[in-house]
């Protein structure tokens, strides 16, 4: 479940919230009670981003951004599935596999979006794309400058700026759906300690190193 209460359709004032909750899952259906969307997706991240119609009429217009941007959609796309793969979320990373097939990419390309670096099937330009994508995302915004000359070889300074934007906007995203276990984050902590048998009790593993002397 997510972290945060989900807002259900009997609550909701806003018109803009209303529209998509209409839009999403249909008229008269409350979400809360009754989850899930198209995509398959449970929809949590509406009702709960619905505790401030402020704070998702924001969000909305961002999302709106990018069909008016110049940039490539496919490059757009590359940008925010490799953002959601590079900052572990497992919702912006499906999502955007989705759209990217839906933009007409194949499968086996979409799939290699995880493992670019070592996969044949990108152009120079595609794999500038993902190199800045990591730079932005795993590197706090460090990108080398000869990936930064791929870029401009074939972008104008508008569509790298919308590249940009764009790519650190779905970072944002997933870093917030992974904080609040929204939609496909909502998933329990990967890194846990895996318990010892019983019989090993707790004892100093280093013991079991020690070279007689």
């Amino acid at each position: 479940m997510p972290r945060l209460r989900q807002v259900p359709r009997d609550e909701v004032t806003d018109p803009l919230t209303l529209f998509f909750y209409d839009r999403l899952f249909g008229p008269d259906r409350d979400p809360v009670a009754d989850p899930g969307t198209a995509t398959g997706s449970p929809g949590d991240w509406w009702t709960v981003f619905a505790l401030d119609p402020v704070i998702l009429k924001h969000c909305v217009k961002g999302f709106q951004l990018y069909r008016e941007a110049e940039l490539d959609p496919v490059l757009r796309e590359l940008g925010q599935s490799r953002a959601g793969w590079a900052r572990g979320s497992q919702f912006v990373f499906s999502q955007h596999c989705k759209q990217m097939r839906a933009l007409g990419m194949p499968d086996e390309k979409v799939k290699a979006v995880a493992h670019w670096q070592v996969s044949p099937l990108f152009d120079e330009l595609e794999r500038a794309v993902l190199a800045y994508t990591d730079g932005l995302v795993l590197d706090g915004g460090r990108v080398h400058d000869e990936i930064f000359a791929v870029l401009r070889a074939h972008l104008s300074d508008r569509q790298i700026l919308e590249l940009t934007y764009i790519t650190c906007l779905y970072e944002m995203h997933a870093t917030m759906s992974r904080a609040l276990r929204l939609e496909f984050d909502d998933r329990p902590e990967p890194v846990v300690e895996v318990d010892s048998p019983d019989r090993y009790g707790v004892r100093d593993i280093a013991d079991d190193f020690q070279v007689g002397g």
